[in-house]
């Protein structure tokens, strides 16, 4: 079985080096696979210098300038799909997922789930060093997701994932809209629909210590309105 872990990065030059290392540590082998939005302060020369450490396994994919992150993603999806892995990882460079927490994500797939969600909110509230606002805006956004779409997931907006090849294989990715966090609502909202198994796995979110945030107020409008029209689309498999 060949796990991957997509990682988009945009000025993550102060934790891009420790990351690397720390996915290729863990006791379950990973391909890693880098999408670097022009960041100007070097983070993709990094990968470039790592890959002669880790031939094989370290890919970087280079688009010019910040195209959102949900279009990040749908590029590796289907660069994953191409090269034949078998569980595809989504993640954040800034160290606020523990990556020794890819294990247990991948674990649950390879137990029968197709859609593993490292949620923060299956188990109570997992997040450290958030300010309170940020914490009640978080939880009760996934509890609005819930009441607009019926959905049942604790953690609708996690950004820490595990997709099965065959999941992917059925979306009809050209149909994923949002680009921002309410991507991460839209994937799941179409797993769902789509009559897939989907499990969260407690897990505890850390804030970021290195970098910047990449939250704004139009990644937010994003999701609160993207969100009221999910309800209404047609989801259908992907036609082989």
């Amino acid at each position: 079985m060949k796990n991957l872990v997509i990682i988009p990065t945009y000025n993550e030059l102060d934790n891009i080096r420790p990351m690397i290392e720390k996915v290729f540590s863990l006791s379950e082998p990973f391909d890693l696979l880098i999408i670097d939005d022009g960041s100007p302060d070097g983070t993709a020369a990094v990968v470039k210098e790592k890959q002669s450490v880790y031939p094989g396994r370290l890919h970087l994919i280079e688009r010019a300038g910040k195209l959102g992150l949900g279009t990040a993603y749908i590029t590796g999806f289907r660069w994953a799909l191409e090269q034949g892995y078998d569980y595809v990882c989504e993640m954040d460079c800034d160290f606020s997922h523990n990556p020794d927490d890819l294990v247990r994500l991948v674990d649950a797939a390879r137990s029968g789930a197709d859609l593993v969600i490292g949620s923060r909110y299956v188990k109570g509230v997992n997040v450290v060093n958030w300010p309170m606002k940020r914490v009640l805006l978080s939880f009760f956004a996934s509890k609005y997701v819930h009441c607009i779409t019926g959905m049942p997931i604790h953690d609708a907006t996690a950004g820490f994932v595990c997709y099965s090849a065959n999941l992917l294989r059925t979306m009809d990715l050209d149909r994923i809209r949002m680009k921002g966090y309410g991507f991460q609502i839209e994937m799941k909202y179409t797993a769902w629909k789509l009559g897939f198994k989907i499990q969260e796995v407690s897990i505890i979110f850390t804030e970021r210590t290195q970098g910047a945030s990449k939250m704004s107020k139009g990644i937010f409008r994003e999701a609160l309105f993207g969100v009221l029209g999910l309800r209404f689309r047609r989801i259908k498999p992907l036609k082989a």
